[in-house]
């Protein structure tokens, strides 16, 4: 059975991580999207939040499971027995900065595969970061998520802030 990881934040997992997803599930028999707890970031979204919006957006697609690690993705996916990670590429900057994270899990694991699919041009733009900006100031993002994030969004967005 092949087995990939998806590794990400996915403080909010959008439209751009989704066609991702879908299009990593078509190639391996399991895509396990994993979300990165990092304590050096503050996420509006919990891990447990971003990892049950992945489920609901994925609930139709049978062979994606939604998990979480912390640590090196490389221990992470001996747990899982995965030898391929799954990257988006939106533009060289995201190339770049992915080529130094590949070449770092190759010389841990030489039989870690890292496959970098290029997203679809009607996403090239898109980052999260991107979409919690937009949403912070109560613009339509319906177009950038799903419509369950979109909700989750305006409601972090009206909670009140530390």
């Amino acid at each position: 059975m092949s087995i990939a990881v998806i590794p990400g934040s996915f403080d909010p997992v959008t439209y751009g991580h989704l066609d991702i997803i879908k299009r990593g599930a078509k190639v391996f028999d399991k895509v396990i999207v994993s979300v990165l707890i990092n304590r050096n970031k503050s996420p509006i979204f919990t891990v447990e939040e971003r990892m049950e919006l992945l489920r609901e957006v994925t609930q139709k697609m049978p062979n994606v499971e939604v998990d979480s690690f912390h640590g090196l993705l490389v221990d992470y996916m001996h747990t899982k027995g995965a030898r391929a990670i799954i990257k988006g590429l939106r533009a060289v900057s995201d190339f770049e900065y992915e080529m130094q994270m590949a070449s770092i899990n190759r010389l841990l694991d030489q039989k870690i595969e890292t496959f970098f699919m290029m997203t679809n041009n009607q996403f090239s733009f898109l980052s999260s970061s991107i979409v919690k900006e937009v949403a912070k100031y109560n613009a339509d993002v319906s177009s950038l998520v799903p419509p369950i994030v979109e909700k989750a969004l305006k409601q972090k967005f009206q909670e009140p802030r530390e």
